[in-house]
């Protein structure tokens, strides 16, 4: 099992900022080695020790909520652990332990809120990234937008629906047809230039 600091060591200063949101088949696999006992020991109720200060929660952050999507992509249990994940970012949020973290990484305890297909979550996400990433937030808040655009256009992430079984709409079917979230992003862009 990995602890919090090899997670952090791993994801922080081994991989490269830009490649922390692509798919990757090499960097899935290797997650998935290094990362998928420390996950499932976390999906069992484990390593709440590590919810007790800033680095180890945004350790666990990032093993819930980045690394699920590297080790399942394109499977259902990608999202699986999206509710703990949410659970402890809002915990470290509450604590003001995201601004013990320096950028850009502190950016992964918004992520969980972006995740949330709840239109709260998206809000409070928008405006912790205007609020609390001075430096580096631009393109992080484009996406926030474009996360909350969609969660207020359809309720949920109809880019989800097959992953997790469920039947797109009419509506939500013609958007992905369109290019999807790659759409909403490309029409916020047009409207901010």
């Amino acid at each position: 099992m990995a602890g919090p600091e090899e997670i952090l060591n791993f994801w922080l200063d081994e991989v490269e900022p830009r490649d922390w949101y692509v798919a990757d088949d090499d960097l899935d696999q290797m997650v998935r080695t290094k990362f998928e006992p420390t996950w499932r020991k976390a999906m069992q109720g484990g390593l709440g020790q590590w919810l007790t200060y800033a680095s180890g929660s945004l350790a666990y952050v990032i093993l819930m909520d980045q690394f699920s999507r590297n080790m399942f992509r394109e499977d259902a249990k990608s999202f699986a652990s999206d509710r703990r994940a949410l659970a402890a970012a809002k915990s470290a949020i509450k604590n003001r332990w995201d601004m013990k973290i320096d950028e850009p990484a502190r950016m992964f305890f918004y992520m969980p809120l972006m995740h949330s297909e709840n239109l709260c979550d998206q809000d409070r996400c928008v405006r912790l990234i205007k609020e609390r990433l001075p430096q580096g937030g631009e393109n992080q808040l484009l996406h926030a937008r474009a996360h909350r655009a969609v969660i207020r256009q359809f309720g949920r992430f109809p880019t989800r629906n097959a992953t997790l079984g469920r039947r797109s709409t009419e509506v939500e079917q013609t958007y992905l047809d369109a290019g999807g979230y790659g759409s909403t992003v490309r029409e916020l862009q047009n409207a901010a230039a």
